[in-house]
């Protein structure tokens, strides 16, 4: 259940899905998501479904994860992308894929040592991560090209946008209950934000502060 050919059928599913963009898809194609989930969840990474990886929290669906990632994809790649809630490592070796530079953030302390391991595994090496608080972002290495959030907070962190290049794209689940969450895709333009609702999602909360055990 986790040959290539079990991952050429997600990838078909997703593009039926409406997930368009080739270099997407190929990125979805090649990660070896059945590495990022316990061995006992393992027969199951390739079903389009979030599945939980401990600590209250859940590596994303494969559709949500290539439409997010879709999201901040333009006509040139964006070289340097933050990644807020590194989770599993998933979504960060799908865009370590794509991108030149990918940044993650994790609060919680036995997923980020975690998903260090797994990317040393893959040889993933332009991926860097940092233990902290997510809401406060990575201001040593902004601006950002792009801004992935995979936690969903109530309303957008300002350091985010802060933090955001010009002509940059930040996509974030928004919403308090998994219920009642949009996934939002915000432009810089001119110092300007345009919004974009790209649906609905269910997330974890961002919560802040941090996690160590």
């Amino acid at each position: 259940m986790t040959s290539q050919r079990t991952r050429d059928r997600l990838v078909a599913r997703l593009k039926a899905r409406g997930i368009q963009d080739t270099r997407v898809l190929e990125a979805l194609r090649m990660t070896p998501r059945h590495l990022f989930v316990d061995e006992a969840l393992s027969s199951r990474a390739y079903e389009d479904i979030a599945l939980p990886i401990g600590h209250k929290q859940t590596i994303s669906q494969p559709y949500v994860v290539a439409c997010m990632t879709q999201a901040i994809m333009f006509d040139d790649v964006p070289k340097k992308v933050l990644e807020i809630g590194t989770g599993s490592g998933y979504q960060a070796a799908v865009l370590a894929a794509l991108v030149n530079q990918v940044y993650t953030v994790e609060r919680i302390e036995p997923l980020y040592r975690q998903a260090r391991l797994r990317a040393m595994r893959l040889g993933l090496r332009n991926i860097r991560f940092k233990l902290s608080d997510g809401v406060m972002g990575w201001e040593g290495y902004a601006p950002y090209d792009a801004v992935v959030v995979t936690a969903a907070p109530s309303e957008i962190p300002s350091a985010l946008i802060d933090q955001l290049a010009e002509n940059g794209r930040l996509v974030i689940p928004v919403g308090e209950s998994p219920g009642s969450q949009n996934l939002v895709l915000l432009r810089k333009v001119r110092g300007c934000l345009e919004q974009e609702n790209l649906g609905g999602v269910s997330f974890v909360p961002l919560i802040q502060g941090m996690v160590n055990t």
